[in-house]
């Protein structure tokens, strides 16, 4: 079987009220489970654009059961679907690992719903790395001091566990758990999510050309396209 990596969206079905909460809080739960599908369908356009000789399949990891009509119609028609829907993000993704390497991929790579203007180049370079011998982790560490994407040959349950999930030390204590069971490890360049007023501005300088700090990000059509019609829209209350 020719090596294949699996790449999967870490997501929820976008809703109003149960999608990015903090970020709804700002412009609205229409707004915000607006903007979240447009980060799921740039996303999955993102790893669209992983060169094919490279091997790999998308996947939409997601929640709530129920939910596959509307990722369907978010995610590429390539993309296979994987429901996960723990309340525990540890329990998601360490599930999520075991379960695409039991499908016969020879590396997973877990990335985030919320950074519509990932590089594709990243997602490639996650997968030459893990593909050099030996057992390894790849980690791209996010802004907040979470992570946007990691890379796993085998599942490791104690990278998953008792990790303070959403606090800023997750990318550090998953750094140390690695070193603790001495898997070899690398990282990408920092990138962001888009979870709060403030990331939510850094997608609007960077999609406008302002952005010092986050340069060569991908394209975002849908994102892009979102944020001119909110832009224009009247006022909310």
């Amino acid at each position: 079987m020719a090596a294949s990596a699996a790449i999967g969206i870490i997501c929820k079905a976008p809703r109003p009220g149960a999608t990015k909460t903090r970020l709804a809080a700002v412009i609205g739960g229409e707004a915000a489970a607006e903007a979240s599908a447009c980060f799921l369908r740039d996303i999955g356009g993102c790893i669209e654009q992983v060169p094919p000789h490279l091997g790999r399949t998308g996947y939409g990891v997601y929640a709530p059961a129920g939910a596959e009509a509307e990722m369907r119609e978010l995610l590429p028609p390539s993309f296979g679907l994987l429901l996960q829907s723990d309340a525990n993000l540890g329990n998601v993704l360490f599930g999520a690992t075991r379960e695409l390497l039991g499908r016969g991929h020879d590396c997973v790579l877990l990335v985030n719903g919320d950074s519509p203007t990932l590089p594709s180049r990243f997602l490639s370079d996650a997968i030459e790395r893990l593909r050099r011998p030996g057992d390894r982790m790849v980690l791209g560490p996010a802004s907040d001091g979470g992570y946007y994407l990691i890379g796993l040959k085998h599942p490791h349950r104690s990278l998953f566990s008792e990790i303070p999930w959403g606090t800023g030390a997750v990318a550090r204590l998953t750094l140390e758990r690695a070193r603790q069971s001495a898997i070899e490890h690398e990282l990408l360049p920092e990138w962001y999510d888009v979870d709060d007023v403030q990331t939510f501005e850094w997608l609007n300088e960077e999609l406008s050309g302002r952005s010092v700090r986050f340069k060569g990000g991908g394209a975002a059509p849908s994102t892009r396209n979102w944020l001119s019609s909110y832009a224009a829209a009247p006022a909310r209350p």
